[in-house]
């Protein structure tokens, strides 16, 4: 038989899919961090070295769970948002001091209050970041009693130490006194 030519070869369709069929979630007990800088605060969450539980799911299974878990969080950002609001009538937008207004706390805003079925999940954005005090009463929540007060002095000086960027050069970049230069980068 004569040799055909690659060119015309027919292509063997080959089916390279890719499937899934589960998600593996795997749970991590909150620590204080030390591997992060928040933008504002003295203490940054981290999680613990090893899981301390796994759970697997279907495709639907997680997709569900994580629909509830968005509506929990959209309902507590929702009556944040009603707290704040409250606050503001009752001081007029902050110019009045009111004794009821620094009593309130998220206790006071009833489900009723909030509608979260007529909001689109999906709209919101959950990764948002923390105060905090929602950070430290999340440690807390965690079992850990002792936050440690340095990482506060660190992640100061961390934010301070970006506010600087470059070297002072005007004009003519000088590499005896350029930080950019002694530093083995391009004068900024």
């Amino acid at each position: 038989p004569a040799a055909t030519s690659i060119l015309k070869r027919q292509k063997q369709l080959r089916r390279k899919n890719v499937r899934f069929d589960q998600v593996t979630v795997y749970y991590f007990a909150r620590r204080q961090g030390f591997t992060s800088v928040p933008s504002q605060g003295g203490s940054s969450l981290g999680m613990a070295p090893r899981h301390n539980s796994v759970r697997s799911y279907t495709l639907c299974e997680f997709a569900q769970e994580q629909e509830v878990n968005h509506r929990e969080i959209l309902r507590e950002h929702l009556k944040e948002e009603k707290l704040h609001a409250k606050k503001m009538k009752l001081t007029k937008n902050g110019t009045v001091e009111s004794e009821e207004a620094e009593g309130l706390t998220l206790e006071d805003i009833s489900d009723d209050d909030i509608d979260v079925e007529n909001v689109e999940v999906d709209d919101y954005f959950f990764l948002q970041p923390l105060p905090t005090k929602q950070r430290r009463a999340l440690l807390r929540a965690s079992g850990v009693h002792r936050i440690d007060a340095e990482e506060k002095q660190e992640l100061r000086a961390i934010r301070l130490s970006r506010e600087e960027c470059g070297c002072d050069c005007r004009l003519y970049c000088d590499p005896e006194a350029c930080a950019c230069s002694q530093a083995g980068i391009k004068c900024q």
